[in-house]
């Protein structure tokens, strides 16, 4: 038999077959200005575009972002790449309320501010110190080092939105939460 979940108090251990081809898609993030936002997004961690959506009558655009995979590309017509675009996993949504990014004192919750809520997103990395090094580099705002606090081989930094980001390197988790 194969694992299929840890059980815990409310976990249900047989979910519904009407369930089964349900895919995580993405998580949304505001933003107060694209171009710092997507900037740091495609330039420190190397996400793409997939697709830019304007709704002008509520005046607001949403940037799908996604981390290009070798031998899965997206296609060039706009509706089927909108049709791929809500079928992957990892994606990340940038939404921008217009007009934001011309306010000088507007700032978004980030979550981890009282009263807390939203905490965070994760990328994995090949390598922890490679990254931390390139995001020193890149100017890279840290909440926390992975030398730092009482969990070690994980970092935060955060986006110019002040959202944390985790990086962790997965192979140096083996023993994280075990006493």
């Amino acid at each position: 038999m194969s694992f299929t979940t840890e059980i815990h108090p409310g976990v249900c251990a047989e979910p519904n077959a009407a369930s089964q081809s349900f895919v995580f898609n993405h998580s949304m993030l505001r933003v107060k200005d694209p171009a710092v936002a997507l900037d740091f997004y495609s330039r420190v961690f190397g996400m793409r575009v997939l697709r830019k959506l304007d709704f002008s009558e509520m005046q607001f655009s949403l940037y799908f972002l996604h981390k290009p995979v070798a031998g899965h590309a997206p296609p060039d017509d706009e509706g089927e790449r909108t049709v791929w675009t809500f079928s992957q996993t990892g994606v990340l949504e940038l939404t921008h309320n217009w007009g934001t990014e011309k306010d000088v004192d507007f700032k978004y919750h980030d979550g981890n501010a009282q009263p807390q809520g939203f905490g965070h997103i994760c990328f994995s990395v090949p390598d922890l110190d490679a990254a931390v090094q390139w995001f020193d580099d890149n100017g890279v705002t840290y909440v926390k080092r992975p030398d730092q606090g009482k969990m070690k081989d994980v970092a935060f930094i955060k986006d110019p939105d002040g959202y944390w980001i985790e990086i962790v390197e997965p192979a140096r988790l083996k023993k994280l939460g075990r006493s």
